[in-house]
């Protein structure tokens, strides 16, 4: 304790020089549940506390320990963060600001969990009760897929239609929601601290366990004036499992009877830099034995002339030879799925990968459907509603399928996918 103190007292007197220090709201922001490598026993919380708060801590129970009688109290990891400081950025009144967010970075993994229950947990004098449910061993879960929210606090209805597009999916599940997945572009600028600030305090991400990937957009500042995969790391705990110069960006988890691997697309543009992924992939499957595997990244599987895109051509060769089940994108706002692929061939399901690139949940953002013409022979569904698109997928999996759902913004199902276990 007498370490922290010192450590935190001369982190002040450093700061004092600097009067342009922007005030970070309330004592505890920016909360987020991520899972640990195994989540049926491993949970990851991060958050952030002003640089003058002292020590941080959360508590934890099961849900149904009302009154808190057998919570856990456990002190976080504690990092300064700088890295959004100065950074050009808009105000909610649209004007040019520049953010100079610092910040002390909070970081607890809980071990020892118990497989398939719900946890409720605290941070320090934060009132807010937050939840999350661990992974089952085995058995049926559901994950609700979103992708391309842009968070822009000038135009809030962005998140506000996403929001409501994770209601309406757990509306239309038969059951709750164990785990939420995004698939990249979660805000429009990764360098606007107040952007993650704000997206945060929706309630979605009180309630839900969340895993996603880093895109595009998260990576930048505004502009492109500056990229950092340090924007998408600070404001989340995933394992650091990822190859040397991708840990806490590139990483995997088991989720049931499921291998998630999620990929950085910033750090693959380059051939040397897509080997390195690949060989860590490879390495990843071959140590696990999960009934499916799912891999994810930002950068669209079709459609695309240049390095960040064309990804099903880069990556086809290792998912036949791997074994990969699904393989997930985003980026291009339309949605897209193929059958069954294994060479470039649709099979009969006993062998092969399905591609999804999954649609918009940003109510401006969308792209209209043109006449596609590369990939065309393999696409069995694609969906737009234009400029105004708003979609999400639910995954429900058990020990034989993975059975996907593509619902608009009203509950409609656009589109269903079955994939049966092959191991």
């Amino acid at each position: 304790m007498m370490k922290k103190s010192v450590f935190i007292s001369l982190l002040l007197l450093f700061l004092s020089y600097n009067t342009s220090v922007a005030s970070i709201p309330g004592k505890v922001h920016t909360v987020i549940a991520n899972p640990g490598e195994d989540a049926a026993t491993c949970i990851r919380l991060n958050w952030h506390t002003p640089i003058d708060g002292g020590g941080s801590c959360c508590r934890f129970t099961t849900a149904d320990d009302s009154l808190w009688i057998n919570a856990q109290r456990i002190e976080a990891t504690q990092e300064l963060c700088l890295t959004f400081d100065s950074i050009y950025s808009k105000s909610p009144g649209n004007k040019d600001i520049y953010e100079d967010a610092r910040f002390l970075r909070n970081t607890v993994e809980l071990n020892g969990l118990r497989p398939n229950t719900h946890y409720i947990y605290t941070i320090d004098s934060d009132s807010t009760i937050r939840e999350f449910k661990t992974a089952p061993t085995s058995n049926e879960w559901t994950a609700g897929i979103i992708s391309d929210f842009h968070a822009y606090t000038p135009l809030p209805d962005r998140v506000k239609s996403a929001m409501t597009m994770i209601d309406t999916l757990q509306s239309t599940s038969n059951r709750k929601i164990d785990l939420m997945l995004h698939v990249g572009d979660i805000t429009a600028w990764g360098g606007s601290y107040s952007f993650w600030v704000d997206l945060y305090n929706h309630e979605p991400f009180q309630r839900y366990l969340w895993a996603g990937v880093n895109g595009n957009h998260d990576n930048m500042s505004r502009g492109y004036a500056k990229q950092s995969n340090d924007f998408f790391r600070l404001v989340n705990n995933y394992p650091l499992n990822g190859y040397p110069e991708e840990k806490g960006v590139c990483y995997h988890f088991t989720y049931g009877n499921t291998l998630f691997i999620m990929l950085n697309n910033e750090s693959m543009r380059s051939d040397e830099g897509l080997s390195r992924a690949q060989e860590w992939v490879r390495n990843v499957i071959a140590l696990h034995s999960s009934k499916f595997i799912i891999v994810m990244q930002h950068y669209q599987w079709f459609f695309a002339t240049n390095g960040k895109a064309s990804q099903y051509d880069r990556w086809k060769e290792l998912f036949d030879q791997c074994g990969v089940d699904l393989a997930i994108a985003a980026n291009n706002h339309v949605y897209a799925r193929t059958g069954t692929l294994y060479d470039g061939v649709e099979t009969d399901g006993s062998i092969g990968t399905v591609y999804i690139q999954t649609p918009s949940s940003d109510n401006e953002r969308g792209q209209a459907l043109q006449e596609w013409t590369d990939n065309k022979d393999i696409i069995k569904c694609r969906w737009s509603e234009g400029p105004h698109t708003i979609g999400a997928m639910l995954l429900n999996a058990s020990d034989s399928n993975l059975n996907l759902t593509l619902y608009d913004r009203h509950g409609h199902i656009i589109d269903t996918t079955t994939i049966r276990a092959k191991r």
